[in-house]
């Protein structure tokens, strides 16, 4: 078997074995090294892909395939990484399509609402509670928050507002 589909199978049996991210690190070192890569250009993969900004798992895959077979152990690699979850994620849209339609689904849907509002709520209130500002401007926070919520405003302009906010009111 040449190199480039032994990278496509080794990426492919990764990836549908592990879930991907940090948790794939250990599995692609067993599988990688001695057999694509040194274990030292494993470790300056590792630490490169922690650093740059992206999917750590695709950049270790494609570094991986680069280091084996070029370019095109690159895209063979990255194609290997990204093909098992994305039949997934068709195979659950697909079949989440189908059931759209049905009354249970929606009845679901309905209930399961309400319980994530609460149990953000109760999130928010830990965390508020252990170690947030409990003064006036945490309780002024917590206020905007809900009525920005409460009337809808768009999510982009609310974190630009707060972050505004927090630079302006938090600076020493």
């Amino acid at each position: 078997m040449d190199i480039l589909s032994q990278l496509f199978w080794t990426f492919i049996k990764v990836n549908l074995l592990s879930t991907s991210g940090p948790a794939s690190v250990g599995l692609l070192y067993h599988e990688a090294v001695g057999r694509f890569v040194t274990e030292a250009q494993f470790v300056q993969a590792v630490g490169l892909s922690a650093v740059l900004p992206g999917s750590d798992a695709l950049q270790l895959a494609m570094y991986i395939g680069y280091a084996a077979g070029g370019i095109p152990g690159g895209l063979i690699s990255l194609a290997g990484s990204i093909l098992p979850p994305t039949i997934i994620i068709l195979g659950v849209t697909m079949i989440l399509h189908r059931l759209r339609r049905e009354a249970w689904v929606s009845n679901f849907i309905e209930g399961l609402a309400p319980a994530i509002s609460v149990l953000m709520i109760f999130t928010a209130w830990k965390i508020f509670d252990k170690g947030g500002e409990t003064g006036w401007f945490g309780w002024t926070i917590a206020i905007v928050s809900f009525a920005a919520m409460w009337f809808k405003a768009p999510e982009r302009v609310v974190v630009i507002i707060a972050g505004i906010v927090g630079i302006v009111s938090l600076s020493p």
